[in-house]
């Protein structure tokens, strides 16, 4: 029996609306590109595959409105003893099985009919790099990345596949240096999320790194230079991203789980408990022992973050404005404010629900679930955005 956490069951449509479509066999997802299209909502599904849990987000998109029309998440201990990902040699890998049931668990339940779907993967599956290139034009970057790639992964470049963002320069200007982000993912990784969806009965969009759709999701349309801190279960990103754009990307081995287990053993409760408790009190909690070992246990977080972000500076004489914080543990009661003490920075969480529509009632439960569900939105929204 599945155990789920159903949030949002999608919008009330006219009776009859879609008898006589089916948006399942729908090959192009661009709506003006057919008129007959423009009746009919452009949908996508973001998902977020994380160590303990899936998270799923439905979107639509009605000209350039969007549209929460599901949303849902489903924990591994709710279906298994074992987690969604499994170590290996160093590496975590998908429990590809596990991982398709589950999916198809929170679609049947929260009965979502879209197929096509973004998969976002996470840092520690990816491998992230930003580099300079001498001047030449748009049309012979995308040779150069890939010849001067090698100099930067660990990989063969066969044995990848490669994303890449133009993040500083004007190509075609003989004076100006490029300067490229660049993302490789491992063929293997690729290959087990199309295996997964297609065990989930899905049609795959595209695959993308996870930095990609924070920074959509939460700083599209920001003028701003943001530090943005994505603290997982397993991992924690910090990035840099300038007017949008990701300008530096670091992956630091501080996990949420580290916390519950330290609350865990000191007060000899089991980690359901400790992660509620965690959630609760963090560290405000009312023991002192508690609190102090939380705190010894984030300040190493927090000052590579004061780490990455005077190096930026140093490297681009630019100072980061702000810091958002994001992921399962940036509600952690007290962490905000001891981030904006310690880095002497505006902090805030933002709300990646924010510049979507939804019945508002739902208002304040999405802002509190709004951390968990950043990198799915942001890989929904990819989706929508993208024009075929």
């Amino acid at each position: 029996m599945f155990v789920l956490i159903l949030l949002y069951n999608e919008l009330n449509m006219p009776p009859n609306f879609l008898a006589n479509f089916n948006i399942e066999k729908l090959k192009k997802f661009n709506i003006f590109s057919n008129p007959a299209k423009m009746f009919f909502p452009k949908k996508m599904i973001g998902v977020d595959i994380g160590t303990s849990s899936v998270k799923i987000v439905e979107l639509s998109r009605w000209g350039e409105g969007k549209t929460l029309e599901n949303y849902g998440e489903i924990k591994s201990a709710s279906l298994y003893k074992e987690p969604f990902r499994s170590v290996e040699r160093g590496s975590y890998l998908l429990s590809n099985y596990f991982v398709s049931r589950a999916i198809r668990a929170v679609l049947d339940e929260a009965r979502i009919r879209t197929k096509a779907v973004i998969f976002s993967i996470p840092d520690f599956s990816t491998f992230c790099v930003s580099f300079e290139l001498p001047p030449m034009t748009r049309n012979e970057i995308s040779e150069a990345v890939y010849y001067n790639a090698p100099q930067y992964i660990p990989l063969p470049v066969t044995e990848t596949t490669l994303d890449w963002r133009l993040i500083g320069g004007t190509p075609g200007d003989r004076k100006s240096p490029l300067r490229i982000f660049l993302v490789a993912i491992p063929n293997q990784t690729v290959q087990d999320y199309q295996t997964v969806a297609q065990m989930a009965g899905l049609d795959l969009y595209a695959v993308e790194a996870e930095v990609f759709g924070l920074a959509r999701a939460l700083t599209s349309g920001n003028k701003k230079c943001v530090c943005l801190v994505d603290i997982g279960v397993q991992s924690t990103t910090i990035n840099i991203v300038e007017n949008g754009q990701i300008k530096e990307s670091y992956s630091f081995e501080f996990a949420g789980s580290q916390l519950t287990f330290a609350i865990s053993s000191s007060l000899g409760t089991g980690n359901i408990e400790a992660d509620e408790i965690k959630k609760t009190q963090g560290l405000i909690h009312s023991s002192e022992n508690i609190s102090k070992t939380l705190y010894l246990l984030i300040d190493p977080l927090i000052l590579e973050v004061k780490k990455i972000i005077s190096n930026f500076y140093i490297k681009f004489d630019k100072d980061v404005d702000e810091i958002y914080l994001t992921g399962g543990t940036a509600n952690l009661p007290g962490l905000k404010e001891y981030f904006s003490e310690v880095l002497k920075k505006n902090v805030e969480i933002p709300n990646c629900f924010s510049d979507v529509l939804y019945p508002p009632v739902l208002g304040r439960s999405l802002e509190e679930m709004a951390p968990s569900f950043s990198v799915a939105m942001g890989a929904a929204i990819g989706g929508l955005e993208t024009e075929e």
